[in-house]
């Protein structure tokens, strides 16, 4: 029976694994390397292999309330977008409110991970560590690795014929901090996603000397969202409901991608702005309320792929040269790395085919080793991996089942040949559905709520639950982690969104009235008597015009 968990890693992922540890009565063992807990949003001025962080200015994309843990929410003076500072003291927050610092090892790096002899049998773990040169070898039960997907920088460098040459800085992503050195400069931004887009509008403003930078931009286009819906709410509580989830899937998948195109492009025009894919290619999403404005402005150029480097410039595949290029910044992504594990389970966990929904390795005997927030979400992955990791620590401690070995990888392998063949897309590209996703888990272990009957008992709830945003206090009404104050927290979460932004009080004068007032209130009356009055009329002028028949004959 699992009993010792070693957790790897003290991010978002890492947290709310301790926590569904003890949930359900196990004793985790949380390893962080660094000196402090966060992952990626504790900002340093520096960074190296594995140790990516946030830039100095980062700004979370998705509103507080859809990325809170689900019995946590986040203070309501908050703004719903945040900076990195409050992300981290609201992880520390979390931390100390659920005390889970006790149980975290700082400064302690994971050297391997390694099934024991009698695995088959024990499902146990031999996991070594290094706490500043003292290393130690300790058994576990069960592993979960909540290291996250940004670990080693990629850079294509071989795709650019000339970049060896080229005599400017060349950067990844992983390494900005802030525009600080780069004024004045011409800089070349390979690659549209949140981070390369955040980067090219930063650079372009250099407030400091009011110097600015020359942009350009490589894409292959993307679709540029904004953080706000039409109305000023914050998008994601808007576009994620249940309502609307359950709508798109009952609609044909080109019907939905189109009203998508088109709500979108009710901003601008993406093609004037040099964002559009050729026809055909899968267009990602970036949310970023500044890059139109500064393309409008000319601050960013777009540009189509460099073709060739030379020493000082960029030659484009249209044939257009860019001269005295200072720095060229590659916004590229990183590779997927699990380096203390044995190289053919470090191949089977890259394969997320092979990862019984993106947690557990399918090839395994025992269930004892769970992957947390390796999943790519369209939602927040601290939702994510909070359900991800009360799923999992419930199957560690048998209380939920999984399929046996030898039928999961019999699926994936059918899977994987079936991708090969072009039957089926490989559903591991791009990013999964977050209200599906989020369900299956909450299926799995029962804390999905049942809408129709909360219907029943419950209606004003019920109409939030289905009509407002999916957020994860849902996953709380119900099953095991049931929290009482789920309901209250979810009928109070416009509150929290309003709290920060009403920071100006208004009085309420009375509006004059205008005309649409008026034809709400008597629109309906006035149109009934209207069509009262002119079926009258018609039967007046035809009871007249038989009257005057009659007359007429008479005469």
């Amino acid at each position: 029976m699992v009993k010792r968990v070693a957790i790897i890693g003290a991010g978002v992922s890492g947290l709310t694994s301790i926590k569904g540890c003890l949930e359900e009565g196990l004793e985790p063992s949380c390893f962080e390397r660094s000196d402090d807990i966060g992952g990626l949003w504790k900002f340093t001025e520096t960074t190296g292999h594995g140790m990516t962080k946030v830039y100095k200015s980062v700004v979370t994309n998705i509103t507080k309330e859809m990325s809170c843990y689900s019995d946590f929410p986040f203070p309501e003076n908050f703004p719903n977008y945040m900076k990195h500072t409050l992300v981290m003291e609201y992880l520390h927050s979390y931390a100390k409110h659920f005390d889970l610092l006790k149980y975290i090892h700082l400064k302690t790096t994971v050297c391997s991970v390694t099934k024991r002899q009698d695995f088959t049998t024990t499902g146990q773990w031999d996991v070594v560590t290094d706490m500043e040169g003292k290393r130690d070898t300790a058994v576990f039960d069960a592993v979960m690795i909540c290291t996250g997907h940004y670990l080693n920088p990629h850079l294509p460098l071989e795709s650019f014929p000339g970049i060896n040459k080229f005599q400017g800085q060349i950067l990844h992503s992983q390494e900005y901090r802030s525009p600080e050195g780069f004024q004045g400069k011409r800089v070349i931004v390979i690659g549209l996603g949140n981070t390369g887009g955040d980067i090219a509008v930063e650079l372009s403003r250099a407030w400091n000397t009011g110097i600015q930078c020359q942009i350009f931009l490589i894409c292959c286009g993307a679709w540029v969202d904004s953080r706000l819906s039409d109305d000023g709410y914050p998008a994601h509580m808007i576009q994620t409901t249940r309502f609307l989830h359950l709508v798109t899937r009952s609609l044909p998948s080109a019907i939905v991608d189109w009203m998508g195109k088109r709500r979108m492009s009710k901003w601008f025009n993406h093609k004037n702005y040099g964002l559009s894919n050729p026809k055909g290619r899968q267009q990602k999403r970036v949310a970023n309320d500044e890059l139109p404005s500064y393309i409008l402005c000319g601050a960013v150029t777009m540009k189509i792929n460099v073709k060739e480097f030379t020493e000082t410039s960029a030659i484009f595949e249209d044939g257009t040269v860019e001269e005295n290029i200072d720095v060229v910044f590659f916004a590229t992504g990183y590779t997927y790395s699990l380096p203390f594990l044995e190289e053919p389970m470090e191949k089977i966990c890259k394969n997320k085919i092979f990862i019984y929904k993106y947690i557990f390795p399918s090839n395994l005997e025992k269930a004892t080793l769970a992957l947390i927030g390796h999943v790519g979400l369209q939602g927040s992955i601290i939702v994510g991996t909070e359900l991800q990791a009360r799923w999992a620590t419930r199957v560690f401690k048998g209380l939920c089942k999984i399929p046996p070995s030898n039928k999961m990888m019999a699926e994936a392998t059918k899977k994987e040949q079936l991708v090969r063949r072009g039957v089926i897309k490989d559903p591991t590209q791009g990013k999964q559905n977050y209200i599906t996703y989020l369900d299956d888990l909450a299926t799995c272990m029962g804390a999905k709520p049942n809408i129709l009957l909360l219907f029943f008992k419950d209606p004003r709830l019920a109409k939030e639950v289905f009509f407002g945003p999916c957020t994860s206090y849902q996953y709380r009404l119900v099953g095991p982690g049931k929290w009482d104050g789920a309901r209250k927290a979810i009928m109070t979460q416009w509150d929290r969104t309003l709290k920060p932004l009403q920071t100006r009080v208004i009085p309420d004068y009375p509006e004059p009235t205008s005309i649409s007032h008026w034809l709400k209130v008597w629109g309906a009356p006035i149109l009934f008597v209207a069509v009262l009055l002119t079926y009258k009329s018609s039967l007046y002028l035809h009871l007249l015009d038989k009257l005057i028949q009659v007359n007429y004959y008479n005469y």
